[in-house]
């Protein structure tokens, strides 16, 4: 069995940082000319870490799968980004939010990881202060803190509802700067397809211009992923309709190990599915729970009438009102840790609570933050997200819709658990290098910092993290022995076998002829990854979902159609690439969770639960981190490979967030 280095500095875990930085190899600034490197994607990772990059004196090639980094996922994030800087004088410490980090992700991150996370937060607020990111602020000119799940302070600075937006165009702005000085060349429409290796080392990629179909081959003494997760294997998900996981599972296919595939992360607050023909969800922020309060009806014959459309929420007056989340966790209340959140709405709907017609739905509602701080107030802080739900739902949620007994009761949202972030992904040692050497992943796409579950706003603390002050960096260590190594001539046999390769396997595809579309096949493999593979998961349900997805394959490899050809542009060609990749992804997460016999974070496992139904881990065989090694075929059984995690900061136990 192979054995994993991941290259943890010696010393207390505080000062782990701060020594390796003090004894990193570096690249001097004449040195950094002569080196190139290759960064896949320009979501907050990406963009942030190609435009440091080139701002340090290094050679960057940046591909974009869209017309324009600005339409990165990113742009979808709503909430806020986490920091450590205690501007409400409330306790909060660097400490406190690596505490809160590791204790949110069930206590299967990899500590080192999340503490360097925790310290370098707060230079991510002043980075991007510096650029204009407009973060609300206080009265007196100070930036605004919000609360968000998982933690008992306000550290969650935000820009209304649309904080993913403004701090992916401070990240645009900044590799603009870059490409202008020509220090960074941007690639857009172009997608990723292969990992080049050149004597064991990543030497390039293989990208596809999307527009006129061509494979083209780059060369670099570097490669760096920032592609994001891998939610759209369940077809229905938070995540974009372009979001793929094809770049991950090329670097698995070359040796990078996927790290933790079970650990998905269900969002408690998102538009419940209202048909069979939606092709994605939309999520609404948990930025909401500050001041909403989630509720189903004490009584089921309530919940009966609302179901049926006889009643509407506002009908059922506060003496009869379920708030299961503040009932069952007073200490935090509404904001207990996503996963947390989502199985509760869950156990309520799974004994009739629920409250739209398909029983799947639980309300979310301001009637009484709005009776306290009145609807302007209300309206500033959630405005542009209380529009996008009455644009999706033709509802209002700040209209006044009854008053029973003197008491005004608004119109509250409907609510449901769905697919969001995925907090698996490829395996990376402390300098976010997978175990390909050469290759790097940064950001969602891999495993790193969030554990079994993901807090609130921590997603983008980790993509700005990684690109502006980590991987700046360590990458410096990877390349100071490089400087000698001359470029690569992409018309090599590596590259135009790399290439060749690529060639075929879309030829393969348009051959199959069959009669089914790609997203009819897509949507198979996502009813098989919820039915079996979601919010709660079970020995004999995993297996038949493994057996499952082995038969989705097959008729994958037999009836699938593509129509078109492969010159120019052909988006149902690309789709089906992508959902190749997502079979294979979906196998992964089943067998992983098969693989992990407790609940932990978001990944649930029916036969292992407490009493009061929480999560039940056994940390005496499952405390590490599971790294799947693909085994040179998709059919084949990938190898299990385990990092013992080390916790010398924080004591190990149970969580708890009811006080």
């Amino acid at each position: 069995m192979a054995t994993i280095d991941s290259k943890i500095p010696q010393g207390p875990v505080a000062e782990k940082w701060t020594n390796y930085k003090a004894h990193q190899k570096l690249v001097n600034p004449a040195n950094k000319r002569k080196l190139d490197i290759i960064v896949v994607g320009t979501g907050l990772a990406g963009a942030s870490a190609a435009s440091t990059l080139g701002e340090m004196g290094f050679n960057v090639l940046n591909f974009c799968i869209q017309d324009s980094p600005r339409r990165a996922h990113s742009i979808a994030a709503q909430g806020g980004i986490n920091a450590a800087k205690n501007y409400q004088n409330d306790g909060d410490s660097v400490y406190r939010l690596f505490y809160d980090t590791v204790k949110g992700g069930d206590y299967r991150a990899r500590e080192a990881n999340v503490y360097r996370l925790a310290e370098v937060s707060n230079n991510i607020i002043d980075q991007c202060v510096a650029q204009g990111v407009p973060f609300a602020r206080e009265y007196g000119g100070l930036l605004a803190n919000r609360s968000f799940g998982g933690a008992q302070v306000s550290r969650t600075f935000y820009a209304k509802g649309q904080t993913g937006q403004q701090l992916l165009l401070g990240a645009y702005s900044s590799l603009n700067r870059q490409i202008k000085a020509g220090k960074v060349k941007s690639y857009n429409r172009y997608e990723m397809h292969d990992i080049v290796m050149v004597d064991g080392r990543a030497r390039g990629i293989i990208a596809k211009n999307l527009v006129t179909g061509k494979f083209e081959r780059f060369a670099a003494h570097a490669v760096v992923i920032a592609t994001g997760g891998y939610g759209n294997a369940y077809f229905l998900s938070t995540n974009a309709m372009g979001c793929n996981c094809s770049a991950a599972i090329a670097a698995y296919r070359k040796g990078a190990y996927f790290a933790n595939p079970s650990y998905v992360q269900i969002h408690p607050t998102c538009i419940p599915v209202h048909g069979d023909k939606q092709s994605k969800l939309t999520l609404m922020s948990e930025s909401l729970r500050n001041d909403g309060r989630i509720w189903v009806p004490k009584n089921i014959e309530d919940a009966k009438k609302l179901q049926k459309g006889q009643i509407k929420g506002s009908d059922i007056p506060e003496e009869d009102r379920d708030y299961y989340l503040e009932r069952r966790y007073p200490a935090f209340g509404n904001l207990v840790p996503r996963d947390v959140a989502s199985r509760a709405a869950k156990e309520r709907c799974d004994k009739g609570f629920g409250v739209n017609n398909t029983g799947l739905a639980v309300f979310l509602d301001f009637s009484e933050a709005i009776n306290r701080l009145g609807i302007d107030v209300v309206r500033q802080r959630y405005g542009n997200l209380f529009d996008m739900y009455e644009e999706i739902t033709d509802v209002n949620p700040g209209e006044l819709a009854k008053e029973i007994n003197g008491v005004k009761y608004y119109n509250p949202m409907m609510i449901f658990p769905a697919i969001h972030y995925t907090m698996g992904g490829i395996w990376v040692d402390y300098e976010l290098q997978t175990s390909v050497k050469g290759l790097f992943a940064i950001g969602e796409c891999n495993f790193s910092d969030h554990g079994a579950n993901r807090l609130g706003a921590s997603a983008l603390m980790q993509g700005l993290a990684d690109g502006y002050f980590v991987l700046p960096y360590t990458i410096q260590n990877y390349l100071s022995d490089q400087i000698s190594v001359p470029r690569f001539d992409p018309n090599s046999k590596e590259f135009t076998d790399a290439q060749a390769k690529c060639e075929a396997e879309e030829d393969a595809l348009l051959k199959i002829g069959g009669k089914r579309s790609v997203d009819s096949i897509h949507k198979e493999l996502g009813h098989i990854m919820w039915e079996y593979v979601g919010m709660g998961r079970t020995k004999e349900g995993l297996e038949t979902a493994l057996e499952k997805l082995k038969e989705l394959r097959k008729e994958f490899e037999t009836n699938l159609f593509v129509p078109g050809k492969k010159e120019g542009m052909n988006i149902e060609l690309d789709k089906a690439f992508h959902l190749k990749d997502f079979i294979v992804m979906g196998e992964l997460i089943a067998r992983d969770a098969l693989n992990r016999n407790e609940s932990c974070g978001g990944h649930f496992r029916e036969e292992y639960q407490t009493e009061e139904g929480e999560a039940k881990r056994d940390d005496e065989n499952y405390f590490y981190v599971g790294c799947w090694n693909y085994q040179g075929s998709d059919e084949n059984e990938p190898e299990l490979i385990k990092e013992p995690l080390e916790y010398e900061a924080i004591k190990v136990q149970t969580r708890n967030y009811k006080s």
